[in-house]
């Protein structure tokens, strides 16, 4: 087996059609060059492991002690192997509100990196958002949505502006949501005090994405449903959730599952410089945020400052603790962002073709074991040893009992009879 060539046989592969065990993935110079077969001498034995797709991070702020909005390429390209030896394999930059030529400047340089294939594109979270809803952004530095301040970061990002999140009640925020949606960059709804109408009316004019839902927005009355519902129940838009313990109690990401599917959920971080560090001191834009036993808050008035998660993470709590199936997991943390990026051919499922990124995990822990991307291992690699003879290939079956969820979940009969009935949400 040449250097450019490899195998992983014997292990649990997550599928976009469900999970089959003991099974052969062989791997071809940057990308994925078969599945299934039977497992020969030479190839990596990874029984008792599962292979899921590169994770995908649509909302996140840094890492290993560096931030994205530092406009420093030295301090991206730290957050973003914090972050892919922790199995993101894409991941989008996130910068934090600050002056419209500061946000330039930052754009200018994360574009760069993003032509190099560090980072798949620049999201802007603030400086367009509402003062009642900033959280950890400076509220002296917020603007209106003017469509012209808008598109003057989307073209500092040149071309590779992927995301806006601004508040559409705010003067000029229904332009914006347009202008944005014909510039095929998402717009999305957050940090926001719109209530329900304002919400839908932001859909209707474009916007598809909830940045992290629940957060910084007004939560849900009976009389008042506010913009949470109005996210949820409309299918054209997916939901951002931060799944770290802290930002949401496990039941209402249950109920986010429950009202959307995991088709419209996309698992983010939202982390900033500490993520992959320890407690300490860290810079978020301008503002001093402290972390304390793994949570982020502002040094002054104590907001919640974005998180300290990684995917990998994201993935054992939603496996473990809200009982997600794995098909359900790796579409809310690969499959739906990946299709928000336009990336859908390249990255977010194990199919042929696909560039080979992907996150080995130990298959009764869930914690992660291994990194590859484009072929590379990135960590763990060396754990595995060449098997020395032929294993037969796995038995997959014709229908939903040959590949059913082995993971205990208490949604896996509910995603099997809707196999069965050949669709799964």
């Amino acid at each position: 087996m040449t250097a450019d060539r490899l195998a992983l046989s014997g292990a649990r592969l997550v599928l976009p059609g469900g999970v089959v065990e003991g099974d052969r993935l062989a791997v071809e110079g940057e990308r994925i060059a078969g599945l299934g077969g039977t497992a020969t001498p030479g190839d990596l034995d990874l029984a008792g492991y599962t292979v899921v797709p590169g994770f995908v991070d649509l909302h996140v702020h840094g890492g290993g002690g560096a931030s994205y909005a530092s406009g420093i390429a030295e301090e991206a390209l730290r957050a973003a192997r914090t972050h892919l030896e922790h199995g993101t394999t894409t991941t989008v930059a996130s910068t934090v509100t600050g002056e419209i030529d500061d946000l330039a400047r930052q754009a200018a340089v994360l574009s760069e990196l993003a032509e190099d294939g560090v980072v798949a594109g620049v999201h802007f979270e603030g400086p367009f958002i509402s003062r009642n809803r900033c959280g950890a952004h400076r509220p002296d530095l917020l603007r209106d949505p003017d469509p012209a301040l808008v598109r003057k970061l989307v073209d500092a990002a040149r071309g590779h502006a992927k995301m806006v999140t601004l508040a559409p009640e705010l003067p000029g925020g229904l332009d914006s949501v347009r202008m944005l949606a014909d510039l095929g960059v998402i717009a999305a709804v957050g940090h926001t005090d719109s209530d329900y109408s304002r919400t839908l009316e932001a859909i209707g004019a474009g916007a598809t994405v909830a940045t992290h839902l629940f957060n910084a927005m007004p939560g849900i009355a009976h009389r008042a449903p506010g913009p949470i519902v109005a996210l949820l129940e409309d299918e054209r838009v997916t939901v951002e959730l931060i799944n770290d313990g802290v930002h949401l109690h496990p039941s209402v990401l249950d109920l986010a599952y429950g009202t959307a599917g995991a088709s419209r959920v996309a698992l983010i971080t939202d982390a900033m410089g500490a993520a992959g560090m320890g407690d300490g001191l860290y810079p978020l834009g301008p503002l001093q945020v402290e972390v304390k036993d793994g949570v982020a808050r502002l040094v002054e008035g104590g907001a919640i400052a974005g998180s300290t998660l990684t995917l990998d993470v994201a993935f054992k709590r939603s496996v473990t603790v809200n009982g997600l199936s794995l098909n359900q997991a790796v579409e809310s943390l690969s499959t739906v962002p990946a299709r928000l990026l336009g990336l859908a051919d390249k990255v977010g499922t194990l199919e042929t073709g696909k560039l080979a990124d992907l996150v080995v995990v130990d298959s009764a822990t869930y914690d992660l074991v291994a990194v590859m991307r484009r072929g590379e291992w990135i960590t763990g690699g060396d754990r595995f040893s060449p098997i020395t003879t032929a294993r037969p290939e796995p038995h997959r079956g014709d229908g939903p009992e040959g590949i059913r969820e082995r993971s205990g979940d208490r949604y896996g009969d509910r995603y099997c009879a809707k196999l069965a009935q050949g669709s799964i949400d």
